[in-house]
């Protein structure tokens, strides 16, 4: 981002691009937007992205924050300019801005989760990036990478029950 911001780097554009995109459309399907209108709202973001990459502080959040917060608001917008109500899970809650130990505290489960992905068998590892950090049904997957329907959903469900007893001190 910081190479976005300070030399106007497509090249590292192409990869922020790459890397958000897919989760930013994920997260705009499930906070209601139909697909069509998840990818608009991500190309917008993305633009905007790149039109006020100087706007963007580290010190003040990070790069994910920035852009998440940038979708959200998007999607805040589009909801009211269509007159639809606005999903629970958008809806500003005034003075909700968090503190410090809050993001400590979200940084550190980040950092169990990332810990406990790695120590996942890679299969399932694979399987389960695929389905939630790449949005992509079991059926995608199974279509992708040429396995039985059947050995995506038990890696999966295998994977997740480790990743349940690794976490399970987490709230």
């Amino acid at each position: 981002m910081l190479a976005v911001r300070d030399q106007r780097d497509k090249a590292a554009f192409a990869q922020l691009f790459d890397h958000f995109a897919p989760r930013l459309k994920g997260f705009a399907i499930r906070s209601g937007s139909a697909p069509a209108q998840a990818e608009e709202i991500v190309q917008d973001v993305m633009l905007t992205v790149w039109r006020k990459s100087d706007q963007f502080d580290p010190h003040r959040a990070q790069v994910s924050a920035w852009i998440y917060q940038i979708t959200r608001n998007r999607q805040i917008d589009l909801h009211r300019k269509l007159g639809r109500p606005v999903p629970e899970e958008l809806k500003e809650d005034p003075g909700s801005e968090p503190d410090a130990s809050q993001i400590l505290a979200v940084q550190q489960e980040t950092t169990k989760l990332k810990d406990a992905l790695s120590r996942l068998a890679p299969n399932q590892r694979e399987v389960i990036e695929k389905a939630y950090l790449g949005e992509l049904s079991h059926q995608d997957i199974s279509d992708k990478t040429g396995l039985p329907l059947g050995t995506i959903k038990s890696r999966i469900r295998l994977g997740l029950e480790r990743l349940r007893h690794d976490l399970k001190g987490m709230r």
